[in-house]
């Protein structure tokens, strides 16, 4: 099993993500990966992210972009 994220714009297209993507071994390991990155996945015009175990769609989108009351600029997603 491999764990990929599907990086999108917010109109749900795919774009290239600014920081290159792996696959991961676990569920845990992708996530632990985009709390790291979301900020330069943003940076780079990815809205919002999608987890996927094989082809299988677990979660998402999950949008990158922070809500409002969240502090330091985190997204809540994440």
């Amino acid at each position: 099993m491999a764990w990929t994220w599907r990086f999108e714009k917010a109109d749900g297209s795919e774009t290239e993500p600014a920081v290159q993507p792996e696959e991961f071994p676990t569920q845990g390991d992708a996530e632990s990966w985009i709390g790291e990155v979301w900020k330069e996945l943003l940076e780079g015009g990815t809205d919002q992210v999608t987890l996927l175990e094989d082809s299988s769609k677990i979660y998402g989108p999950m949008s990158l972009h922070p809500t409002d009351g969240d502090e330091e600029g985190e997204s809540s997603a994440i």
